[in-house]
């Protein structure tokens, strides 16, 4: 079945698809049809309780548009964009986050864009000292960037000294048909498993528990004694609004709708909640309007979301099987 003729079974049940996240069972084995058909489920939040999604507005920044506006994510230019004023002589920083006592190349890098820029008239010494980190923090409210005078990515990028993210991202090779994960599950054409997976980055904690690196657009399941049950590519937000830390699970949907109903997200896992809606791992969204994917597997590994990770289909099912309410997310 299309998922317009989805939708249109949708409203004809009287459920909205505009404004709130529909939330159908479509259990594995189960027809659109009879998912269209049965009741609402119910969604359950942080505490544990559930929620009928039907009472309030799930926003989910994959897809949908930004409120007060008609475009979406998708049709506009990333919130933070580089600066090439910042970066005359091309330079590149090679650390993912400069701090104060930081030294280097890299900082020296950092002190020439701020300079260029007109953020800092300090010398450029190649030590990040109080000078600097206050250059950084002037930058970063003038950009609209969260101010800790920490100079990272979204600083790199408002100068122009962020390295080429393609060259981050680790491809590994499609595993052959058939080929499960550690835990059998049917595996994607950009995941893998055990020793083949890339190695875990440093500081991603411990203990059971998902792994997504922005840098890399690539996610580890983690099991209790550290082995990695499963990796694979996805396709985060190009909008730098993914929090890093350690978060958890605290909501999940079989399927929801963008808040505009533009977008179908299969199979959500939430972890984050923002001033714009909840940010989660779901399947590669699909247009209601004609049923068509947002995007390709072989796309999975670059910045196309407004918010959420976007996944393959067959990741997407481990990750709403294996990632249960509580699940812990470490993000960096």
């Amino acid at each position: 079945m299309q998922r317009h003729e989805l939708r249109a079974l949708l409203i004809a049940a009287g459920v909205g698809v505009i404004g709130v996240a529909v939330v159908a069972p479509l259990t594995k084995g189960s027809s659109p049809t009879n998912a269209a058909a049965a009741t609402i489920t119910t969604v359950a939040n942080a505490t544990g309780e559930t929620v009928d999604p039907t009472l309030s507005t799930v926003i989910d920044p994959s897809a949908s548009t930004v409120p007060g506006s008609s475009v979406t994510p998708e049709e506009t230019d990333p919130e933070t964009v580089s600066d090439p004023s910042g970066n005359e002589d091309g330079c590149v920083i090679t650390e993912r986050s400069l701090r104060i006592g930081s030294v280097g190349d890299s900082v020296t890098c950092l002190q020439e864009a701020l300079t260029v820029a007109g953020y800092y008239s300090g010398p450029v010494s190649g030590t990040y000292d109080q000078a600097t980190a206050s250059a950084v923090e002037a930058l970063q409210t003038a950009k609209d960037l969260y101010v800790d005078g920490l100079a990272g990515r979204e600083t790199g990028l408002a100068l122009g000294i962020w390295p080429d993210e393609a060259s981050l991202v680790v491809h590994t090779p499609a595993p052959p048909a058939g080929a499960v994960d550690l835990l059998g599950y049917p595996m994607s054409t950009v995941s893998s498993a055990g020793a083949a997976a890339p190695p875990l980055p440093e500081g991603s904690g411990s203990g059971r528990r998902l792994v997504y690196s922005r840098a890399g657009q690539r996610v580890w399941a983690v099991g209790d004694d550290g082995s990695i049950i499963r990796s694979w590519l996805v396709s985060g937000s190009k909008y730098n609004n993914e929090q890093p830390g350690t978060h958890k699970v605290y909501s999940r949907s079989d399927v929801t709708t963008a808040w505009n109903g533009k977008a179908y997200l299969k199979l959500m896992v939430r972890w984050l909640k923002t001033e714009k809606g909840a940010i989660g791992f779901h399947s590669i969204p699909i247009h209601v309007a004609d049923g068509t994917v947002y995007q390709t597997e072989a796309e999975l590994g670059q910045r196309l979301s407004g918010g959420c990770q976007r996944q393959a289909p067959l990741d997407a099912e481990f990750v709403w099987a294996w990632a249960t309410i509580g699940t812990p997310v470490v993000v960096i």
